[in-house]
């Protein structure tokens, strides 16, 4: 009997347990390569600098280092990251050109002594690395087209907010005064439907096309919002001014917070549309008058039944200031329970939404439209926040805070715009199988909207057409099923697949429809709807 073992080859095995190779590592590889490679990681080095005692041979990016991999790895806490990165510190600071991984202690002391400048400066380059490489038209950079044909950058602004639980402490003559870590970045304040009895709110910036982060701005309770959307300005305008892009095509989105005459007077330059909470508008004679006139038309959702009637009012003073503006008034009866938004008069609730964009451009519906449509900008905060969640607490002051927030923001920009994520659609059947469907026709003529930019699938329109968050560049990424999908037969099975990816082409693999039987004709599922 002939042998085909090669005496060559020695097999050693051994029953000691080896660490395993952390299911991140190679992403984390791969992001800083490509930050070296842009000159960032040499630019933190020398543009970012903060000098403190007591910090051995440390410097600014060895504790960068460990909030990039921090965001990156996904993991709950700093202690599980310190954990799973132990065994490898060693090759993991490598790739930063280090050679020792900082304590998880002296990681605390850094970002509780950092000053405002080197967290401005680290924002600055944040922000110099997103606008150094733009979007171009083939890589999904979208623009708003209104009805006389202009071109509109769209901008969303709002606040977010992550509330802290605290236990009640002892407080006797015997023991010292009661203090609380969270004490400087916490206040009290509106907690929403979170749980909690401080809170801290930051700002975000958004361009709504291409999902990209331009900033972020915290502050203590509910922040300071007009502080805070002065800094939001000052980044946008840098963006405009970065893609030579006139002042007059920003178009800015934000909810009724900012919906006074105060906050008009600081938009000067930069077009508008936002929910009014200055109801004192509608007592005004121009208002009361048109709103005797017949309605200028009617609007209505797909998802809803409810139906607001429009009143569009041109050049009404707002606020103590008297800024003129276009006020669209949108009413519609009182329903069984009390409106969340709007005031209710004799019955009829009223809703305002200020504007300046001229009425041949865009119409009554358009504007209201246009402003609901701000509800693409929360799936983004929530996948923003399944994927990396960069409100948790990593730092009990508000520098570290605030460092820690930029990282995050840092690495979903260089995740969902420098990779180039796209779409490839695996079929499970052959294309007979699958023969389209029309798509279902609304009753209502659709209004004007947000022309977001929609990625060519190479098949047929069976994968979900909605936004996917971006995967792991180098990891198994596990797709749920969803049920908002493009049915093309009959045969309704969603399925789960894994995709991985390198750059510089990376793929996301998304539930698919399939035939349950070779010719297609498989039995419907039995209707659960009642």
């Amino acid at each position: 009997m002939n042998s085909i073992t090669d005496g060559a080859v020695i097999i050693q095995t051994s029953c000691e347990s080896v660490p395993s190779t952390p299911s991140w590592f190679g992403e984390v590889a791969l992001i800083v390569e490509h930050l070296r490679k842009q000159g960032v990681l040499i630019k933190i080095c020398e543009r970012v600098r903060f000098a403190r005692r007591r910090f051995g041979h440390y410097e600014v990016i060895d504790f960068l280092a460990v909030l990039f991999g921090y965001a990156i790895s996904g993991e709950r806490t700093l202690e599980a990251f310190y954990d799973r990165l132990q065994p490898f510190a060693a090759p993991f600071m490598a790739l930063f050109d280090r050679d020792q991984l900082p304590a998880r202690s002296t990681l605390s002391r850094f970002l509780a002594a950092l000053t405002m400048e080197p967290v401005e400066a680290l924002r600055s380059l944040f922000l110099d690395d997103l606008l150094a490489r733009p979007l171009t038209n083939e890589r999904q950079r979208g623009e708003l087209l209104d009805r006389a044909g202009g071109q509109w950058e769209v901008f969303d602004i709002d606040g977010t907010r992550e509330a802290a639980r605290q236990r009640a402490l002892p407080q006797t003559e015997e023991l010292p005064p009661a203090f609380r870590r969270l004490d400087e970045v916490c206040a009290a304040g509106y907690t929403g439907r979170k749980r909690g009895e401080v809170v801290r709110t930051r700002t975000v910036v958004s361009q709504a096309h291409a999902s990209q982060w331009l900033g972020s701005f915290g502050n203590r309770g509910n922040g300071e919002y007009r502080e805070e959307l002065h800094c939001a300005l000052g980044v946008i305008r840098r963006y405009l001014t970065a893609h030579s892009l006139p002042q007059a095509r920003a178009l800015l989105r934000l909810d009724g917070l900012y919906g006074t005459g105060a906050v008009i007077a600081d938009l000067a330059g930069l077009s508008f549309v936002m929910r009014g909470k200055d109801y004192t508008v509608l007592d005004h004679p121009v208002v009361q008058a048109r709103l005797h006139l017949p309605s200028d038309s009617h609007f209505s959702r797909p998802e809803s039944a409810l139906v607001r009637t429009l009143y569009d009012c041109p050049e009404v003073p707002v606020g103590k200031t008297g800024c003129r503006c276009r006020v669209v008034v949108a009413t519609h009866p009182k329903g069984p329970m009390k409106s969340r938004v709007g005031v209710t008069r004799k019955g009829i609730v009223y809703e305002l939404f200020f504007t300046d964009l001229p009425q041949e451009a865009f119409t009554a519906a358009d504007v209201v439209a246009l402003y609901l449509h701000r509800g693409a900008f929360e799936p983004v905060l929530a996948d923003e926040d399944q994927e990396i969640d960069p409100d948790r607490w990593c730092s009990h002051s508000s520098t570290g805070q605030q460092t820690w927030q930029i990282v995050s923001q840092w690495i979903w920009n260089v995740r969902a715009v420098r990779w180039a994520i796209s779409f490839i659609l695996i079929q499970y059947a052959l294309p007979s199988l699958l023969p389209p469907c029309p798509r279902p026709k609304s009753s209502s003529p659709a209004p004007l909207a947000m022309a977001s930019p929609r990625l060519r699938h190479p098949g047929k329109l069976a994968a979900f057409l909605g936004r996917t968050s971006p995967s792991s560049p180098t990891a198994r990424y596990a797709v749920l099923p969803s049920s908002h999908l493009w049915h093309t037969n009959g045969a309704r099975k969603p399925m789960e697949a894994c995709a991985w990816s390198m750059r510089p082409a990376s793929a996301v693999v998304v539930p698919v429809l399939c035939a349950t039987s070779v010719n297609g004709m498989a039995a419907l599922l039995r209707s659960l709807v009642r």
